[in-house]
């Protein structure tokens, strides 16, 4: 058994990015997992009849990996780290899913593909099917559409869910809450779509609860952690360090461009771990400890 395949026994089973470099250290591969462990050891028990990739796999030499706080941050850095660098055996510069928003104008949260200058945004998300249903899911809860001043169907919607104009502000603030990543304000909302969904299965109305089920997960996806790309266009230099090893993140206009590990003493790498910003400090030293542990 190789010891690159003996030290991918060593990542954690969280999401992640994973990366293969050959005995010359040259990057081979550049993707991302929900579980970096299980993904990275299939490279060497199921590659069916791909026998391009199996000659990738004969050249591993090493394995590193980047333990991400979602499966959402985890495709971000993927897609950032390959639009700056692209290994030979990546097919693709930067991801396939569609990069989008959620603007807030006068019907409530809306999708779209580009940053406007006069209404609020967040994000930026990854997959365009997945917000909008997660703007489905955020207005079953939040019925912000049915808070203008309309009338037919809309003012009947608006009677039936018990708002109207006046609710408009306190409900935009609910919607921005759980946007913004407030805890007691996301889990409310997770709260409801599971007690929605659940009361739909017990009815056996199980399409239904399908539905809410593929919005809950939607959901999930939108509020998880997820600070490799920002709205901001702050620039930050990240690093970590354990055992000898220093790992860092090239923070630019708001996203990580780049990853880089090499071996330093603690006394040379003092000074830049400790000017890394406090909200990436526990991000920095988890991977710096990763790094280690895969070098054996």
């Amino acid at each position: 058994m190789s010891q690159a395949r003996l030290l991918a026994r060593r990542l954690p089973q969280a999401p992640g990015v994973y990366r293969f470099r050959d005995d010359g250290g040259r990057i081979l591969y550049i993707g991302r997992a929900v579980n970096l462990r299980r993904r990275v050891l299939s490279y060497w028990t199921h590659l069916g009849d791909r026998p391009g990739l199996a000659r990738m796999v004969n050249r591993i030499a090493r394995v590193e990996g980047v333990w991400c706080d979602s499966d959402h941050e985890a495709a971000w850095l993927e897609r950032n780290l390959l639009e700056h660098t692209k290994p030979r055996w990546n097919i693709s510069e930067g991801g396939q899913e569609v990069v989008g928003y959620i603007r807030f104008d006068a019907n409530g949260p809306r999708f779209t593909h580009e940053l406007g200058t006069t209404t609020k945004h967040f994000g930026p998300y990854l997959g365009g099917l997945r917000v909008r249903q997660a703007i489905s899911a955020l207005q079953r809860v939040i019925p912000l559409q049915y808070t203008t001043a309309a009338t037919g169907s809309v003012r009947e919607f608006a009677k039936l869910f018990g708002v109207g104009p006046d609710d408009r502000d306190s409900l935009t603030k609910a919607a921005y809450a759980v946007l913004d990543r407030e805890p007691d304000a996301v889990e409310a909302v997770r709260a409801e779509l599971v007690r929605r969904r659940d009361q739909a299965a017990g009815a056996l109305r199980f399409e239904f609860a399908g539905k809410l089920q593929d919005e809950l997960a939607a959901f999930e996806w939108i509020v998880a952690e997820q600070k490799v790309s920002l709205l901001t266009a702050d620039d930050a230099d990240v690093f970590g360090w354990a055992d000898g090893i220093m790992v860092g993140f090239g923070l630019r206009g708001g996203r990580v461009r780049t990853w880089t590990q090499h071996a330093m003493t603690e006394r040379a790498a003092h000074d830049r771990v400790a000017a890394t910003p406090a909200g990436w400090q526990l991000f920095a030293q988890r991977n710096a400890e990763l790094a280690a542990r895969l070098l054996g």
